[in-house]
């Protein structure tokens, strides 16, 4: 039983783990989104 409780717990920090790197990786994906749009915009740029 001790053992059944310790892997619960193990899986469960490994998906608040998880959850945490992907939220990370969106919020960085979207900041230099943002930031290459802000760039591109004052440069005069039209790429994408």
């Amino acid at each position: 039983m001790a053992f059944l409780g310790s892997f619960l717990q193990y899986i469960i920090i490994l998906v608040i783990l998880a959850a945490l790197g992907v939220a990370g990786m969106f919020l960085g994906r979207t900041l230099r989104i943002r930031k290459d749009a802000k760039t591109a915009e004052s440069s005069g740029d039209t790429n994408e």
